[in-house]
């Protein structure tokens, strides 16, 4: 990201793995602010978490939401449609989908009305409809699709607002993290530090036009 004099960044799920080192990697000269469950942002309590983001201090040049579970309530992601369990998933759409939805509910009072301001939260390649080909997961695959389609809306209404104003969502790739470590497999991972300077990276060189997009950690846009 264009890290610069006076830039202010808020971080949502501060104090998890990626959060963190978000937070880390953004220069001295960024003023950033961290929001996390010890500061009411519960997904789970949506009126906490409104009135959490209602009282953050914008607006901001940056929003990096870094919220989101894979496990909930000890409930792994079901590896048929078969074990699928209603409560579970509300859940997940709780947790991925919903609660980010807040986000860009409150983005009048989170970003400035001119200059470039990024929105930026973090899906899945999971929650890809054209590159599923192995199915299964789908709880977590469905919520972060919603999400997909949460960032497209509110990105086309954003730029009414403010056309410099970019709005994603990123895959940051399989990050080493003690909440993924029982689904990572053989997959090559990246530590959070890695994860967090390739996903800024990838903000820093996206355009207005790229608005409302799906991006991996390495900037290839992902298909819906």
């Amino acid at each position: 990201v264009l890290q610069c004099a006076q830039m202010r960044a808020l971080v949502l799920g501060a104090t998890g793995a990626i959060g963190q080192a978000i937070g880390n990697a953004l220069s001295q000269d960024v003023t950033a602010t961290g929001l996390s469950r010890a500061d009411g942002l519960d997904w789970r309590d949506p009126s906490r978490a409104e009135a959490a983001l209602a009282a953050a201090d914008g607006p901001f040049d940056l929003i990096f939401d870094a919220t989101g579970a894979l496990e909930i309530d000890g409930r792994g992601p079901e590896r048929t449609v078969t074990r699928l369990d209603a409560e579970a998933m509300a859940t997940q759409f709780a947790v991925n989908t919903i609660g980010p939805a807040l986000i860009f509910k409150h983005y009048r009072s989170l970003i400035p009305r001119e200059g470039r301001a990024v929105i930026a939260t973090l899906s899945a390649r999971v929650g890809s409809i054209g590159d599923n080909r192995l199915g299964g997961w789908i709880s977590y695959r469905a919520a972060k699709a919603a999400l997909n389609q949460v960032v497209r809306t509110s990105a086309i209404e954003i730029a009414r607002y403010n056309p410099q104003a970019i709005c994603i969502a990123l895959h940051p790739g399989t990050v080493a993290t003690p909440l993924s470590a029982k689904f990572t497999g053989t997959r090559d991972t990246f530590t959070p530090d890695d994860a967090a300077w390739q996903l800024l990276d990838v903000i820093g060189n996206l355009t207005p036009e790229q608005s409302g997009g799906f991006f991996a950690y390495d900037g290839t846009e992902i298909p819906w």
